[in-house]
């Protein structure tokens, strides 16, 4: 009961804030308004839909069925929760988590395998990293190629930390390995669905995701800017000693701690060293925030995915990416100037045109093959 009384008081102190600062609310919801509509949904949407329509049209189930003894060597997944991993680095996060929940909900695989892929399936967008933080933070483009280095082995490395996690349970009945083909027809026929009602449930259930993901980005924002503006960071770190020239890194751990976008530009600050700021940056983007994590809980709230192993996850990637941007940075590398020109968007178009390749060489195998049959 104490919970729903320390609940109920901090909520009451939220909104006396916000009340008694109502500029500094409405200006940081603009802000979280704008990272939203201008990055986080354009980015998701098309990714969202494309996964409900590939799940839907057994495409998933194909490339699970060819991906299947290499996922369960590296990650102890399924063949299609790797597809959803892979996936999930292009798209960004919480793309992983409304996967793992969706295969979940099919009972393609087991609660210990959805945690293992909520776990793992979870990385940034390359549009954040490379445009927002690289060249609109930092201003240093080739510094994106490290961050992402940095956070995309991170997660792997995630990976392959949590295939020990649940152990193997006795008695576990060996899969049966199902052809790409039949996978694919299975799963088609268990759908069922006409394309044009399945791609409208596509798109609705798409955006009802990522407004509720908006909800929570403005949300986060404005706590996170009330919590500066009444000094509840100065008040915390006072327990703390610190030299002044700490401060600033203390300011953008304890923002980043709560909404990784904060904590990403105050970390590209001028006051604090670029090194500093990309360890800083690698830690926070691996971490995602309270932001993220309250996104993640409320997709997998419905299914009996547990959260813990998943925030357990995001402190190891918060761990590994930091320790990995170290040894980037004790090396230092020069990019060509031809790849300082990529724009984050033509990784996203790579992948598009890859699986739509795909489906349609799936398409004209399956097509010569019926005709063989009749």
């Amino acid at each position: 009961m104490w919970k729903n009384y320390a609940a109920a008081c901090l909520v009451t102190l939220f909104a006396a804030a916000l009340l008694f600062s109502p500029q500094t609310g409405l200006q940081a919801a603009k802000y979280g308004m704008d990272m939203w509509w201008k990055t986080v949904f354009p980015s998701l949407l098309p990714f969202f839909i494309l996964t409900e329509l590939m799940a839907g049209l057994g495409v998933i189930a194909f490339f699970g069925s060819l991906l299947g003894g290499t996922m369960q060597f590296f990650f102890r997944i399924p063949g299609p929760a790797g597809v959803s991993w892979m996936l999930s680095l292009a798209s960004g996060f919480p793309s992983g988590a409304r996967m793992a929940a969706r295969l979940r909900a099919e009972r393609s695989i087991t609660r210990i395998e959805a945690e293992r892929l909520t776990a793992m399936a979870h990385s940034s967008n390359p549009l954040f990293i490379l445009s927002a933080v690289a060249s609109g933070f930092l201003k240093n483009p080739e510094a994106g190629f490290l961050l992402a280095a940095a956070h995309y082995s991170g997660a792997f490395f995630v990976g392959l930390t949590m295939r020990f996690y649940g152990g193997r349970p006795e008695g576990q009945a060996k899969k049966v390995k199902i052809e790409p083909l039949n996978a694919f027809k299975e799963a088609r026929k268990k759908d069922g669905r006409v394309f044009g009602t399945m791609f409208a449930d596509a798109v609705l259930s798409s955006v009802q995701t990522l407004m509720l993901v908006g909800g929570f980005i403005l949300f986060f924002s404005v706590l996170t800017a009330l919590l500066n503006e009444y000094g509840a960071a100065a008040f915390l770190f006072s327990f703390f000693p610190a030299q002044e020239t700490s401060m600033p890194i203390a300011r953008a751990l304890f923002a980043g701690f709560f909404e990784l976008t904060s904590g990403s530009q105050l970390s590209a600050s001028p006051s604090i060293a670029s090194s500093t700021g990309l360890l800083l940056i690698s830690a926070i983007l691996g971490f995602s925030g309270l932001s993220v994590h309250a996104q993640v809980a409320a997709i997998i709230s419905s299914t009996d995915i547990r959260y813990g192993p998943f925030f357990a996850a995001r402190v190891l990637h918060g761990f590994y990416a930091a320790v990995i941007m170290t040894l980037l940075l004790s090396r230092p590398f020069s990019f060509p100037a031809a790849s300082l020109s990529f724009v984050p968007e033509h990784g996203m178009i790579f992948t598009l045109l890859f699986l739509g390749m795909a489906s349609i060489l799936l398409a004209f195998r399956w097509s010569k093959s019926r005709e063989k049959r009749i």
